[in-house]
């Protein structure tokens, strides 16, 4: 999944980048409301990480400012601790906050959290045809047998779990699975979703090829 992170403080930032790298998710950093305006004008985003007070404004100001037009999921990061303050974050459209000083593992289950929420559901598990895939443990459980999978397989079978039916290109895969410092090529969303058949195969779900479109999931033996 692609994180949107938007805060000022370059050690906290680079230590949650580095975090949630670890987990597989593509993280972009915007150290002030308008590189975070840049990052939203080119790319599609899971979530974002919103810091309260900015060197050029009050984020949640410019969250409530946004929610007209951004859909994405949000949660506001923030040291204030009255309730009246995280009621005005969760008023102004934020789907959650936490208190900083933070500690990772509630910053990473938050973040599932939400974006369980925002998918309909309130378990991690999803059901992929005849198989059990769960994001947090990184498997895939199908007639009696577990499978382990890579960080960077999870994370782009989410994308498709989370998008059933729906046609992805190579260029959506790309940016919903690699921050803009990462290079890569479309050769590489080509292996990944090699990896991810030969993974699911056998398991009553499919990914197909939309020839000159991109792919899609579905139910059911190729």
């Amino acid at each position: 999944m692609r994180y949107l992170l938007v805060e000022d403080n370059q050690e906290l930032s680079e230590a949650v980048v580095n975090r949630l790298a670890l987990d597989g998710h593509a993280v972009d950093h915007a150290a002030n409301l308008a590189e975070a305006e840049d990052y939203l004008a080119t790319a599609q985003y899971d979530l974002i990480l919103l810091d309260v007070m900015l060197p050029d404004g009050d984020g949640r100001e410019f969250l409530a400012r946004s929610r007209t037009r951004l859909e994405t999921p949000v949660i506001v990061l923030t040291a204030q601790s009255q309730v009246s303050d995280r009621v005005g974050a969760l008023d102004r459209g934020a789907d959650d906050y936490i208190t900083k000083p933070f500690d990772f593992s509630e910053l990473e289950a938050r973040c599932r959290a939400v974006l369980r929420r925002r998918g309909g559901s309130a378990r991690n598990e999803i059901v992929l045809g005849d198989a059990i895939f769960d994001p947090l443990a990184g498997t895939l459980s199908h007639d009696g047998a577990c499978t382990e999978l890579r960080n960077r397989e999870i994370r782009l079978l989410e994308v498709f779990a989370r998008s059933p039916g729906q046609i992805l290109s190579k260029s959506q895969l790309m940016d919903r699975l690699f921050s803009y410092d990462t290079q890569v090529t479309e050769n590489a969303i080509e292996v990944y979703v090699g990896r991810l058949r030969r993974r699911i195969d056998g398991m009553g779900v499919r990914i197909e090829t939309v020839r000159g479109v991109g792919y899609r999931m579905e139910a059911g033996a190729p």
